[in-house]
């Protein structure tokens, strides 16, 4: 258990020492850790709740240290597992989304007949309970984050240091990091791919366009050279956006191998599903450096669920950069708002947590005026944030190709005083985590 705290925080091991505090039970729920976070396991003693609105018990007050150790009454690492792999939903969602499961292939393959405002009538219809969801947490959830900031915290006291130190989440200590990513859905999006590139570049960011390959449109060289020779990048979306992609394990290796083929043709090193439909247990046949099929919350999008954290996080040899902003199409279509409002309350509650900001806004969705707009001031307000707080905002592939990198790095202690080693080193800062006010903080080196 002590290597999912290592891992996240790039600690040292001999600050950290975590244990069961006692033989699991056999039947799995949810509970209570402290906070709002809400969790999913087997316990050592207490029975769990069923379903996630029933009767919660809180287990932090059965935290215990001894000898230094920090015995909890769960497997962490079970715990984190299911939330990011979004493994709780295993025994609830499979036999009762079988109905939804043939309504969803019946839509898709009439999808090309029906017009548009019938289409959005429907997907209103499938989501009208979203806000009867208890979870994850609308409409942000760190609960994976939280959970390791306690059991830090609780390692600071039952070892009785006054601060761990550990690497910073991004380089230079930014305070969190942004990405903008594009879904290119139909024609109409990709033919206003430059015109989404021009805006950004009056603002000084570039994004990635996720393309998808086949029956959609045409995927030229030319097009895709368009893209990447101003700085873009390039994704893969899907195979042919039909929603099938993972309806059946043989078609999904069968459309797999096309997929990666065509990663490998595009120079793309990420990889987004349809819709964001999504089984992270197949994620092994992916070809690609990074993926980003899966949303913090899943409330507003066709396959509900979520992994309840804002930071990323390896699926296998894959980097998972979770989606943890409402989608523009949810935002105008299903919420009726065409403000930044929802977007600003989903930064402060991930900077709170020093995550990743991970936005998909269509170029297909984006061509009229007042869509445009909304998009312009997000983009203006990201430029706030990187130059009053020092927001990292940055490419999908930066953050793969830093993330993968921090996982290398290790603290070692030279002449009494800690340093970082490891390649881009000289970008990583040493933070502190100590207990202020019965809470965790933390500090940056400058």
């Amino acid at each position: 258990m002590n290597k999912y705290i290592v891992d996240y925080y790039r600690c040292l091991e001999q600050h950290v020492n975590v244990g069961l505090a006692g033989p699991l039970l056999n039947e799995a729920g949810y509970f209570k850790f402290g906070g709002q976070g809400l969790y999913y396991g087997q316990l050592c003693g207490d029975k769990p709740a069923a379903k996630p609105n029933g009767h919660l018990c809180d287990l932090m007050s059965q935290v215990r240290a001894q000898d230094g150790i920090t015995c909890l009454p769960f497997d962490l690492g079970q715990i984190a597992d299911n939330l990011r792999f979004e493994l709780y939903a295993n025994g609830t969602r499979q036999g009762a989304s079988f109905f939804r499961s043939i309504l969803k292939d019946s839509y898709y393959t009439l999808r090309p007949l029906l017009p548009s405002a019938f289409r959005k009538r429907l997907q209103k219809a499938h989501l009208s309970d979203w806000q009867k969801l208890t979870f994850p947490r609308w409409p942000v959830d760190c609960s994976v984050d939280q959970l390791f900031d306690h059991i830090l915290l609780a390692s600071l006291r039952a070892r009785q240091l006054e601060r761990i130190p550990f690497i910073w989440f991004w380089p230079n200590g930014a305070p969190g990091c942004a990405i903008m990513t594009h879904d290119v859905e139909t024609q109409v999006g990709r033919n206003y791919c430059s015109e989404v590139m021009d805006i950004e570049e009056g603002y000084a960011i570039k994004s990635c366009f996720a393309v998808v390959p086949e029956c959609r449109y045409e995927v030229t060289n030319q097009y895709l050279d368009s893209i990447k020779q101003r700085g873009f990048e390039v994704a893969v979306h899907d195979l042919n956006h039909d929603g099938h992609l993972f309806r059946d394990r043989t078609e999904f290796l069968a459309r797999v191998e096309k997929i990666n083929a065509y990663g490998e043709q595009f120079g793309a090193k990420g990889f987004r599903a349809a819709a964001l439909y999504r089984n992270q247990r197949w994620f092994d046949a992916l070809k690609f450096s990074y993926d980003m099929s899966v949303p913090n919350v899943g409330h507003l999008e066709a396959q509900r669920g979520g992994c309840c954290t804002v930071m990323p996080y390896f699926v296998g040899d894959v980097l998972e950069l979770p989606v943890t902003t409402v989608q523009d199409y949810a935002l105008f279509n299903y919420l009726n708002d065409y403000s930044i409002d929802l977007w600003k309350q989903q930064i402060e509650l991930i900077l709170a947590q020093h995550g990743l900001i991970n936005f998909i806004v269509h170029p297909d969705y984006i061509t009229e005026p007042l869509e445009r707009e909304v998009f312009r001031s997000l983009l203006s307000y990201l430029v706030w944030l990187r130059e009053h707080n020092g927001l990292w905002v940055t490419t999908p592939s930066e953050v793969d190709r830093w993330w993968r990198q921090r996982a290398k790095m290790s603290l070692v202690e030279k002449d009494g005083r800690m340093q970082i080693e490891g390649e881009r080193s000289e970008m990583a800062r040493i933070a502190y985590a100590r207990e202020e006010d019965g809470r965790l903080r933390f500090t940056v080196d400058a």
